[in-house]
Formats: C-alpha cells, structure tokens, sequence
C-alpha cells in the first residue's frame, strides 16, 4: 500500500464522473475514496516497496495467465466497492465469470465490485490500523481473501470471510487456498 494522508474535504462533494474525471486528469496521483466521501491522495512508494510490490504482481500474474480463471489488477487498477468506497489494493484478482459479467463501460472505468481477492503491502509510512481497516472494509464487501504483508514485522495477515484474522510469521510461501486454487508466493523476494 502506498503512503497516504487524508484531506479534509468536507466541503467538497464529487460525483462519480467527477472523482473518476479526477483520476484520468492527474495520472502522476493516485488516489482513494471512502465509502463516505473523503478523498485520499496517495504518494508514490520508496523503491524498496515498489520493488516487492512488482514482485508480488509478478508471481500472481505469472500464475493467472497460466490458468486463465480471472484477472490480475497491480495497484493502478480502481474499484466501486458496494459500500461506494473507490480503492485500488496493491495486487487484486477478479473470478473471470465475474470480470466478463461487466460491461466494457464498466471495466474501462473503476470496476463496480470487490476482487475476490486482495493484498495490501505495507510501505514504511503506512499505519498497522488503517491498513487493517482496509482489508475488513474488502471482507465486507466481498473479498474472498485478503493479505496484509507488513515486510517490517515480517508478517503476512490472512484474511477470509465471517473468520478471525490469521498471522503468519516469517513464512517462506503463503497459499492462495481454494480461492486461488494452486498459487503461492515465496516471500523470499517480498521480505
């Protein structure tokens, strides 16, 4: 996840079109939005996390192209949450059924839905608490599996839904379970 502070925009009501609009027109920004309307801006990542950040898409995508059963998305890719929150998690995928269930409208702008599965992972500046609210807000709204990776406590969260949370320290690989039936990436190049 990239560093992000938080504005105070309570003055500020942006539309769908407009926020989208936002987005396209400043495309060295990238930005968020909670259900409730505030707008995020997120600032680029230190080279070390974008680095594992690559790393990270590579493996998922690496293992999606392969079985072709969804899509991969890094994190450029927005979606419309059904709670109306706009977020973009640092690697995400999408059942195929699902992605070819949408218009091309829709998959040309933030796609109107939850990956089925997220990950999140910690840059330096990033805070434990907000991350963490992050993945419960993708479980609530449809995630199948979530990680939160916190490199600095060499730690992988695991999230799943109606569940409690699993950590997992220091593990060489974590397993895509049934949701991502034969993946698994070795954190020797995450860590």
């Amino acid at each position: 996840m990239n560093t992000a502070f938080e504005l105070d925009l309570d003055n500020i009501n942006l539309t769908d079109e407009q926020f989208f609009q936002l987005c396209q027109n400043n495309p060295d920004l990238r930005f968020e939005r909670t259900a409730s309307g505030e707008l995020i801006i997120m600032s680029p990542t230190g080279s070390i996390t974008s680095d594992r950040n690559s790393d990270l898409n590579y493996q998922l995508r690496g293992w999606s192209r392969k079985n072709k059963l969804g899509k991969t998305f890094d994190s450029s890719g927005g979606f419309k949450l059904p709670n109306g929150a706009e977020r973009s998690p640092d690697a995400s995928w999408v059942k195929m059924e699902r992605w070819d269930a949408l218009t091309e409208e829709e998959k040309e702008r933030f796609a109107p839905l939850c990956p089925d599965f997220v990950v999140e992972l910690m840059s330096p500046s990033d805070t434990l608490e907000k991350t963490r609210a992050k993945m419960k807000e993708y479980m609530e709204n449809g995630a199948c599996l979530g990680w939160l990776i916190n490199r600095k406590q060499k730690q992988v969260e695991i999230y799943r839904p109606d569940q409690e949370v699993e950590i997992l320290e220091s593990p060489q690989t974590v397993s895509g379970e049934d949701v991502l039936l034969g993946f698994t990436l070795d954190m020797a190049e995450i860590w």
